[in-house]
């Protein structure tokens, strides 16, 4: 007995070694996994830039998705970590920089352009719906899939333009119809976020609560942003050269206040770009990108968004996905097409416009983040969603690219 208790004892410290050696090489391989898969996913785009002309953002999206755990990959995934608010905050600056760009008074001066992103994010939820319904999806899941197929993704659609360098009639309709989806897309989602908690947990409050209030207090406190920060650029003055640091520092602030009282970082990023036009906030074109902190948050974001989803939800999904990819670009093609000569472009130039708007990724995978905390886990319930994010994470940008040079508008950067 006493020898056995002996060999036990002489056991563990020749254990020990190799556990702290395991544990050791464990907490270096995570604190430098992010930051190769930044690196490596960036090496990746350029390259395939420069050799295949394929936009960027697609090839980080390849990237993330290969380097995934469970794909076999090194990169955990980041739901709920400190890498999920860096995403957010890409978002933020995206949306800032959308909401930027949108000239209310023109939509004032050309309704046409309003009925029609009216028109073709409505077609999408219904057509979308059906489908869902005629693949036997419940009720719930059937209505989020619709509602996040009304989405055209905006860090796509931006990172391709300031790539090209694109401008014109097709670029802009394009953002503003971006622009009108994601608000719609945003509204219907907290909408059915609303009903499946009154449904699942059958409080009015809290359906109100994370429907109604969560968009008016979201607005509410982008607007606030939107009047404040100009404001206090024009006491300090120079704007011109303030300008980018402050409103990058402000979108950091309100992303960490709207994510933490669980209110929408993505509808106060949007009012808050919205306002600060509106309020003669004048931005470079290159303040407009934010320059190297833009691109590095950018490749984070693509890289975050294909490292959430898993080959086995892609594969399981795979029929609905590409249904549902077809026939939200022929309904959006088809409602730009329609609308195109009474909003004063040609039926070409409308095909292209709704071409340019495949792109969905993005927005959806951010947007489910935000909801952890209500335990909805979309990608887990809504077949086929997991596979539509990573095809149009990839595809997705390439057709957005192909419609801006097709109509004429881009203006590549020399060297490429």
């Amino acid at each position: 007995m006493h020898r056995a208790r002996q060999a036990r004892g002489a056991d563990v410290p020749a254990r020990e070694p190799t556990h702290l050696i395991h544990e050791t090489l464990h907490g270096i391989l995570a604190s430098v996994a992010w930051p190769a898969a930044i690196a490596t996913a960036w090496v990746v785009g350029e390259l395939a830039y420069r050799l295949l002309s394929l936009p960027r953002i697609s090839s980080y999206g390849i990237a993330g998705f290969a380097m995934a755990a469970s794909q076999g990959g090194f990169l955990d995934n980041p739901s709920g970590t400190p890498v999920a608010l860096l995403a957010h905050f890409a978002f933020g600056l995206i949306l800032f920089e959308l909401g930027y760009r949108i000239n209310l008074r023109w939509l004032r001066v050309n309704p046409w352009l309003a009925i029609t992103g009216v028109a073709e994010a409505g077609g999408s939820f219904a057509a979308v719906f059906i489908l869902a319904q005629a693949f036997a999806l419940p009720m719930v899941p059937s209505l989020l899939l619709a509602a996040l197929a009304m989405a055209t993704s905006p860090a796509a659609v931006l990172r391709v333009a300031n790539e090209l360098q694109s401008s014109g009639q097709v670029t802009e309709r394009l953002f503003h119809l971006t622009a009108c989806n994601c608000v719609l897309s945003l509204f219907v989602f907290k909408a059915v976020v609303g009903y499946w908690v009154l449904a699942s947990a059958g409080s009015a409050f809290e359906a109100v609560w994370n429907s109604l209030v969560v968009i008016g207090v979201s607005v509410a406190i982008g607007a606030a942003f939107g009047v404040a920060v100009p404001a206090l650029l024009r006491q300090l003055g120079r704007i011109d050269r303030n300008a980018t640091v402050a409103f990058a520092a402000a979108a950091l602030l309100l992303t960490a206040v709207t994510h933490a009282f669980k209110f929408s970082p993505l509808l106060a990023a949007l009012a808050f770009g919205l306002v600060a036009r509106h309020r003669r906030a004048i931005l470079s074109q290159a303040q407009r990108n934010f320059g190297t902190l833009g691109d590095l948050l950018t490749v984070l974001l693509f890289v975050f968004i294909a490292a959430s989803l898993d080959w086995q939800q892609v594969r399981n999904g795979l029929t609905l996905a590409l249904a549902v990819i077809a026939l939200r670009l022929a309904v959006k093609m088809a409602a730009t097409t329609l609308f195109a000569r009474p909003s004063g472009i040609t039926w070409r130039k409308g095909a292209l416009t709704g071409l340019a708007m495949t792109p969905m990724s993005g927005l959806v995978i951010v947007l489910l983040e935000q909801t952890r905390h209500l335990k909805l886990y979309a990608l887990d319930q809504v077949a086929g969603l997991a596979a539509i994010v990573l095809l149009l994470e990839v595809i997705g940008p390439i057709l957005t690219r192909q419609a801006l040079v097709w109509a004429g508008e881009t203006h590549p950067r020399e060297g490429r």
